[in-house]
């Protein structure tokens, strides 16, 4: 296996390979349904550098299409909660400066920091508060998309950073978050140290439960303020976790690896199931055409006559299929009107929603799975 150049953050050469998934289809390239394929694929693969620790898209030769996906209710609710948080804890002043590196998938805090007083500043210009949501593993050059964002902070602000952590990813053997075009995969552990380089100190930190457990990271200049006041560190919510991800192993590549038993045996117990509903006469659709259905449904080894189709709110991805299989993707007013017996919900944050939204399959005797639940213990138990 060809191994990187350098690190993407620090440039270190020393690191292994712990996550192997071979040639898989560019996440988000829904080809139109009526073109047979076959489908391009590329090397997929996590590297976890042995100098900084940071965990990272090995290699990526894809280029990113257009986001086709619809906004989530579970990502606007979570950025709700998280701009209340943030301000009880007294980082977002009104009148404060902001500026937002948001992800291409959605999910801007832009009109909730509004409604609260901070303004926005053209592209380039110091604020107050700089937020990442989301964005900044979509850079490449993780060595100099950190520094920009810290470069913009003005003297006494704020540089606020959400992440799906890899300790979550480890955790729930959420092996399928790796795709092509999310560049970097961060433990708080990690990013302190990327941070430290940049000159900044992790202060707070709050939990979500998006997505399994995403970290939101408030931090700030290191050393003595204006007025001289002594640098206290990191307080106790940032202590606990950097804790708790020492002792589940986030930087030891051996538990890392465990990922990949995860990634096979989840993707076995779905191809199970699904020939196990057949044989039942059961039918089965699917919900949620997201980057995480791609890969396992093609470990699965799943097409069309074990998914009839798979449902998505996003209408751009209406008349397309599901990359590297033939299963369609539809709107949702068709999966209601051929009443599954099951559907497979490939976006567990979704299940609130989608039952409030869809009673009519549950009406009509139709149960929703999360198939996240399918298959064996996650992988970073023992």
């Amino acid at each position: 296996m060809t191994e990187p150049q350098s690190c993407r953050f620090c440039r270190g050469t020393a690191g292994e390979i712990v996550l192997d998934l071979g040639d898989q289809p560019a996440a988000d390239y829904f080809p139109p349904v009526e073109e047979p394929g076959p489908d391009p694929a590329y090397p997929l693969q996590m590297w976890l550098c042995a100098t900084c620790g940071l965990a990272q898209l090995l290699v990526d030769p894809t280029a990113p299409e257009e986001p086709r996906g619809a906004e989530p209710a579970a990502l606007v609710e979570q950025a709700e909660d998280a701009v209340d948080r943030v301000a009880t804890a007294g980082w977002l002043p009104t009148g404060a400066r902001t500026a937002e590196y948001g992800s291409p998938h959605g999910g801007s805090w832009l009109a909730l920091l509004a409604a609260r007083g901070l303004a926005p500043v053209a592209d380039g210009e110091l604020a107050d508060v700089v937020l990442d949501c989301f964005g900044l593993m979509h850079s490449a050059d993780q060595a100099a998309a950190l520094p920009e964002r810290a470069a913009r902070v003005a003297q006494g602000g704020v540089l606020l950073l959400q992440y799906h952590s890899l300790a979550t990813i480890m955790r729930f053997g959420q092996w399928n978050s790796l795709r092509h075009g999310h560049y970097a995969y961060y433990s708080t552990t990690a990013l302190g140290g990327m941070l430290a380089e940049v000159g900044f100190v992790p202060r707070q930190a709050w939990r979500f439960e998006l997505y399994g457990g995403t970290i939101l990271l408030a931090a700030t200049r290191g050393g003595a303020d204006d007025e001289g006041a002594v640098d206290t560190g990191p307080d106790a919510s940032v202590g606990d976790l950097l804790a708790e991800e020492a002792a589940l192993g986030v930087e030891d590549p051996a538990r890392v690896r465990a990922l990949q038993d995860s990634a096979v045996s989840r993707a076995e117990a779905l191809h199970l199931w699904l020939v196990e509903q057949k044989a039942a006469g059961s039918t089965v659709l699917g919900y949620g055409a997201a980057s995480r259905a791609v890969a396992l449904l093609c470990r699965a080894g799943v097409d069309r006559s074990l998914l009839g189709a798979v449902a998505d709110a996003s209408r751009a991805k209406h008349g397309r299929r599901m990359p590297a299989t033939d299963i369609p993707v539809v709107a949702p007013g068709e999966l209601v009107a051929a009443h599954p017996d099951a559907v497979a919900l490939f976006l567990p944050d979704l299940m609130r929603e989608i039952r409030r939204t869809l009673p009519e399959v549950e009406a009509a005797g139709g149960q929703w799975v999360d198939v996240e639940s399918l298959g064996s213990k996650p992988a970073a138990e023992g």
